[in-house]
């Protein structure tokens, strides 16, 4: 029953952690997936259009830029022709004026007889209308006419034909010298009566400028449903710039923008949604060991969330080409991490998920595949900087071909490959060689130890390994060979030998402590005759819980330490156990006293080092090293193992089983195996001569002859 709740226990907690990390990502991934309604294709006026060929699906305009639309309103505004109101009262006013000074005698020495031909000029000046000077001048430098209203009559007339003060004066003065006399009108100052009389109408000129400004067409022309626009290849020029400028503008005009928003929302989450189902859905099917690890799960889940955000910032930004994000890391990682499927299936979701930011996806999904597959074929282990060098050249010639083979296949020649895509191929692959220093940053978050890590550790002037070679070197040497034992029996079978050659490195760490009571290191004197066997059995289980606390103290990862405290597993130190029963017949012994403190073996590699090390340890007490005495040896002990239940919890098969023993019998063989044991020469009795006789006869003479 215990088992059991402990069987669900882990289930269910790691299922409220898969769902909080999958409402997460949705969530992130939504969030920032660019929604705006865009045209999605780039291109660039003499630049090869890279798509496929474009066809119209609707009508649209052909709109004219924004430039040519800013300077049609600019000359309509520069040639715009200004109405003008005349205002007949103020001819009215300034005659009236003029007359009521005369009369009353305001002009001293004015002869009366003169005002009527006055009064005649004066009228037709104000009848053409007078404006100010700067009015005037402003439109003789534009070259336009005005327009004078005069009630609902507008007549145009030319700046020429239009009086300042000044020009009206010298006209009154010009129009009738001989019955004007300029003194008598200096006399009236005359000057004082004309004033402008044209009057702007700024809510006409409004009206009217802003109803020209709105005639002006916005398009040129029309491009019909079903018309070809370009084909894949062709260079753009600037007549299909302005076409797909104005599809762009139609596009986007298209949409209702409150409807579409929820819409393009509504698609995005069930898109995103789906995608990472599949992946949940991959690992409950093969790898449901991962769906329990949480710090599987983190790295996965995140992989999945980084990689489609800088796609989705880089599309909402337009900056850079998305072919310069080394996606290929995806794969990476996980092949190192995890396993080859695992990689595949993340490489497509992640492909996937970015590619919904794009507008023609097929080239990047396509190109990112085969980079991921090339990568996950050539990355089986990284333990050497070349390996990765290796396989980001091979992934980069990979992208380089797919990329030209495809445009190839689309009837495009040498002249039109795009070859801004190909450098940005070069220098994203380039970019993944960052997966070295990543690797380490991704350990220490996530929890994870790679084959570098573990080459490291295997180092023997690792600190652990150098103090143990001087305090316990028999400990050293047994670990050495159970590391050689574990390593060709991973190998046999399919497990990881660098992981579990490292782990058997470290397993006996804890002897260190206390290098005397284990047998390996005595020489001749052993302490335990002085002490009890319970004391005794607990000395030989605290190598457990010691190797445990100097793992922790010089930072051995979490998959070291796991070694440390399975290798023994839940098993009984049976030599104490055994002399503490045979003296104590009557008594029920206790058997927690004398019982290692677990657990037993979880993964294949840790039930690898249990086996090699009793059968290690065992071999050494053999008394003659034939075949059927090891391979008796080694049944008996592995036998035994499987029958307490040792590997009860951990993936390892009877065959896998059958092939360690078979591994282990081998090698043990062939380290104990018979030497030849060579005559001593008996010195009493002359030597013997055969040699000669022989030499002798290949030269076909006899004995005397030749010694002659």
């Amino acid at each position: 029953m215990s088992t059991k709740h402990n069987w669900r226990k882990p289930r269910y907690v790691s299922l409220i952690v898969n769902t909080i990390l999958f409402v997460v990502t949705l969530a992130l991934l939504v969030f920032f997936a660019p929604r705006e309604s865009k045209f999605g294709y780039i291109y660039e006026e003499n630049r090869p259009w890279r798509y496929q060929q474009l066809i119209a699906s609707f009508d649209f305009p052909i709109y004219k830029s924004e430039a040519e639309l800013n300077a049609e309103r600019d000359s309509i505004k520069r040639n715009f022709e200004p109405y003008y109101q005349l205002d007949t009262l103020t001819a009215q006013r300034q005659i009236s004026a003029m007359r009521q000074k005369v009369y009353s005698g305001g002009a001293p020495g004015f002869d009366v007889a003169y005002l009527p031909r006055l009064v005649e000029l004066l009228g037709e000046v104000y009848d053409r209308g007078v404006l100010p000077a700067d009015d005037v001048a402003e439109l003789k430098k534009r070259g336009v006419n005005i327009r004078v209203l005069r009630g609902k009559q507008a007549g145009v007339r030319e700046p020429d034909n239009v009086f300042t003060p000044r020009t009206a004066y010298e006209y009154v003065i010009q129009a009738d010298a001989h019955s004007v006399n300029p003194i008598m009108i200096s006399r009236l100052h005359l000057y004082d009566y004309i004033v402008p009389n044209l009057k702007t109408d700024q809510a006409k000129n409004k009206a009217e400028l802003d109803g020209q400004l709105a005639a002006v067409a916005d398009n040129i022309g029309l491009v019909q449903a079903g018309q070809f626009i370009i084909g894949r290849g062709q260079l753009v020029n600037a007549h299909q710039v302005r076409i797909l400028d104005s599809m762009r503008r139609a596009s986007e005009q298209r949409l209702d923008p409150t409807k579409s928003f929820w819409f393009v929302l509504l698609g995005q989450t069930c898109y995103i949604a789906i995608l990472l189902s599949i992946l949940l859905f991959y690992l409950k099917l093969f790898r449901r060991d991962y769906l329990a690890s949480l710090h599987t799960m983190l790295l996965l889940f995140s992989l999945v969330v980084i990689f489609p955000l800088i796609t989705y910032l880089m599309m909402t930004h337009q900056f850079f080409s998305v072919f310069l994000v080394p996606y290929a890391i995806v794969p990476i990682f996980i092949r190192l991490f995890m396993d080859s499927r695992t990689a595949f299936v993340t490489m497509v979701v992640v492909t996937l998920l970015s590619a919904m930011a794009l507008h023609a996806p097929f080239e990047f999904v396509l190109l990112q595949i085969v980079t991921g597959v090339v990568v996950i074929y050539s990355l089986r282990e990284l333990t050497e900087r070349s390996q990765l060098l290796k396989t980001v050249l091979m992934a980069m010639a990979a992208g380089l071909i797919i990329s030209i083979t495809y445009d190839l296949s689309q009837g495009l020649g040498f002249a039109a490959f795009d070859q801004s895509r190909s450098i940005f191929v070069l220098i994203g692959g380039l970019m993944m060689l960052f997966a070295y220093p990543l690797m380490y940053v991704v350990e220490k978050v996530f929890g994870f130890t790679s084959n570098v890590t573990l080459i490291e550790l295997t180092n023997i002037n690792h600190p652990l390994l150098r103090r143990m070679s001087k305090e316990a070197q028999g400990t050293f040497n047994h670990s050495m060979q159970v590391a050689n034992l574990a390593a060709e029996v991973a190998d046999k079978i399919g497990a990881k030998p660098q992981l579990v050659r490292t782990g058997a490195l470290y397993h006996d760490i804890g002897k260190m402590l206390n290098p005397a009571f284990f047998t390996e290191n005595q020489s001749g004197v052993n302490p335990h005759n002085n002490l009890s066997e319970e004391r005794s059995a607990q000395i030989i289980i605290s190598h457990v819980t010691d190797g445990l606390r100097l793992a922790d103290k010089y930072h051995l990862p979490k998959v070291i330490r796991d070694f440390i405290c399975t290798h023994h597993g839940e098993g009984l130190t049976k030599y104490f156990f055994i002399q503490y029963s045979n003296k104590h017949p009557e008594e029920k012994v206790d058997e927690a006293a004398f019982r290692y403190p677990g657990p037993n073996p979880k993964t294949v590699e840790q039930a690898i080092l249990m086996m090699c090390d009793s059968v290690e340890a065992a071999s050494r007490s053999l008394k003659e090293y034939t075949e059927e005495n090891i391979s008796a040896l080694v049944d008996r002990i592995i036998d035994a193992q499987l029958a307490a239940g040792f590997f009860r919890e951990c993936p390892i098969t009877f065959r896998d089983i059958a092939d360690a023993k078979r591994c282990l019998i081998d090698s043990l063989k062939t380290i104990y195996h018979t030497r030849i044991a060579y005559p001593e020469l008996n010195r009493e009795q002359p030597p013997q001569k055969p040699a000669v006789s022989h030499i002798s006869s290949l030269f076909g003479r006899d004995h005397k002859e030749w010694k002659l």
